[in-house]
């Protein structure tokens, strides 16, 4: 045996185990050929993962023979992950692209619901992320969504509020300002305020948000964008390019429309969603803590919960810390100085139904209020309620 058959048989050796260390729900039942799943725990597995496919070890030359119910999760030859290069590059070496038996296909339901290639749009690429041993990672979520909802808005395709888009991921309000001590101030801002402010990610070299949206550009994939310049608000755009200073430090802050999915599954009415409106929001009487130049009153959200289902409205939104958490008043919009529901600072007015009670959390507009009240000399955010939508999945931190 010469030493590129040792070093070969050596290399599937160590494939083998790092599997078996990196899989260890995937471990074969006592007495079952190692690598494989027992019929009961393809059965179990197939229960988990409705639209994957699953069949026995077939190849297009067949060395021996395999029963359907065994599945090596070691010698498959696995699709691997799309080129950087594009199209042109050649096929991963391993076995001819006729030899694999499952395409990415399998582990991806389309978003648009059905297996019908033509219902599918094309900008819902059936790809599954591979982790990192090139096995297939069913936990991720299908990040091809909220891409294919920011190339829409990189175009101007899409140029409304994001509630109710891309149930599921995270989204996040934005505010960008010069590199400096205003900057370090509304970083300490937020950190003191985290109810108003979540921090989600700051980006301070450029304007990619690597950490939640790889590859996304801040100044072309918000919705909307609202400028300021000394305390006072003076236009918005589709592009916040021409106006992006030099030196940006710009800042993620979690959105209570991340928990929309959420409220959804569970039966609870998203009123703005159902009337097209954008969410109304509202000044408030409720102190922010100061720092540095900054200070002002937190900026509330509403939403009309049916009063049967105020316990699990709040139940499902105190998990989401990363997008202002549970209510901040309930029913009382007097208490925090809300004196007309009709007449709300940002956003639409929407109907409350009898059954109904207003529901107020804080908001992310919370900062453009405070940059207002401070006068700052620039600043660049979203527009309220039109926000950036990131790949990451929105209870990511519950």
């Amino acid at each position: 045996m010469d030493d590129t058959t040792i070093f070969s048989e050596l290399d599937k050796a160590c494939q083998g185990d790092l599997l078996r260390q990196a899989l260890p729900a995937c471990q074969p039942q006592e007495g079952s050929p190692a690598n494989t799943f027992t019929h009961s725990e393809l059965e179990e597995l197939q229960a988990q993962l409705p639209n994957m496919q699953i069949g026995g070890l077939i190849t297009k030359h067949k060395k021996q023979e395999h029963s359907k119910t065994d599945f090596d999760i070691c010698h498959q030859a696995w699709p691997s992950a799309p080129p950087q290069g594009g199209d042109d590059e050649a096929p991963p070496q391993g076995g001819d692209a006729e030899d694999a038996i499952i395409s990415m296909a399998d582990f991806m339901p389309c978003p648009q619901g059905g297996d019908d290639e033509a219902a599918c749009p094309q900008e819902c690429p059936q790809e599954t992320p591979l982790n990192w041993h090139g096995a297939p990672d069913f936990s991720l979520k299908p990040v091809h969504m909220p891409r294919a909802f920011r190339a829409k808005v990189r175009t101007g395709e899409f140029q409304s509020p994001t509630n109710a888009v891309c149930p599921g991921f995270l989204q996040c309000n934005l505010v960008v300002l010069p590199a400096g001590p205003l900057a370090f101030d509304f970083l300490l801002f937020c950190q003191r305020n985290p109810k108003s402010c979540p921090l989600i990610e700051v980006v301070d070299n450029g304007f990619s948000p690597i950490g939640v949206a790889e590859g996304a550009d801040l100044r072309t994939d918000v919705p909307m964008y609202s400028i300021y310049q000394d305390g006072k608000f003076v236009k918005d755009v589709v592009d916040a390019t021409e106006y992006w200073p030099e030196n940006a430090i710009a800042f993620l802050i979690g959105c209570s429309f991340s928990y929309d999915g959420a409220l959804m599954d569970a039966g609870i009415p998203l009123r703005s969603a159902e009337q097209g409106k954008n969410v109304p929001m509202y000044k408030t009487n409720l102190k922010c803590r100061s720092a540095g130049k900054l200070q002002g009153n937190v900026v509330a959200s509403m939403k009309p919960i049916p009063a049967l289902k105020i316990s699990k409205h709040v139940e499902i939104t105190s998990k989401y810390t990363h997008a202002h958490g549970g209510p901040v008043c309930i029913g009382r919009p007097d208490v925090i100085d809300i004196a007309d529901m009709d007449k709300p600072e940002w956003g639409d007015a929407v109907d409350m139904r009898p059954d109904e009670v207003p529901v107020f959390h804080a908001c992310g507009v919370t900062p453009q209020s405070v940059l207002m009240d401070s006068k700052v000399p620039f600043a660049i955010t979203h527009k309220a309620g039109y926000m950036f939508v990131t790949d990451m999945p929105s209870d990511m931190g519950c």
